[in-house]
């Protein structure tokens, strides 16, 4: 799976954050589908994928939609806890769909997209509830996002420290 670490932005790319934007709320609409239709995510955008790659008139998947909900589907579990840690008086199976979807797109850029700043993360997840949800979950994102921000340098530390211990190395008899 290519990650968002493996893409580095440069100043081209940035001009395309709208393309992001949109990358993002695809993501948040495929991660409540698969929701809805209980299934797994990483299998509706294999699905999705191949339905374009086919069919001309169905729009292309965005790269970025891609590592997102590949990403949220292979670290639900840590995700998920960490959401529900930052929950106050609340289940995160209460929350309305929409805000599980928006947050765990939030919570994985912040601990995976070394290349989106924790502000834009949070900003971008506000801006969804605002499209996409009720009255009050913009400030409630923010609150539980707010929160989380504190935490993911140390996760993307503690990520980062794994992935360079589990790189093969090569010794000098196979090079």
């Amino acid at each position: 799976m290519v990650t968002v670490a493996d893409q580095p932005l440069d100043k081209k790319s940035y001009k395309k954050l709208g393309a992001r934007h949109k990358a993002r709320r695809r993501a948040v609409d495929l991660l409540f589908e698969a929701e809805a239709r209980d299934i797994d995510p990483a299998e509706l955008i294999a699905e999705r994928v191949t339905l374009a790659l086919r069919d001309d008139a169905v729009a292309p998947v965005n790269p970025y939609t891609r590592v997102l909900v590949e990403g949220v589907a292979d670290d639900l579990d840590r995700v998920d806890g960490t959401i529900e840690s930052y929950l106050q008086d609340w289940a995160l199976s209460r929350l309305p769909a929409v805000d599980r979807a928006i947050l765990r797109v939030a919570v994985w850029e912040l601990f995976h997209a070394n290349d989106v700043p924790p502000v834009v993360a949070v900003d971008e997840a506000v801006e969804l509830a605002k499209e996409l949800s009720t009255d009050d979950s913009p400030s409630f994102i923010n609150g539980v996002l707010g929160r989380v921000v504190e935490v993911a340098p140390q996760v993307r530390a503690a990520a980062a420290a794994t992935r360079s211990t589990a790189a093969p190395t090569v010794s000098d008899d196979e090079a």
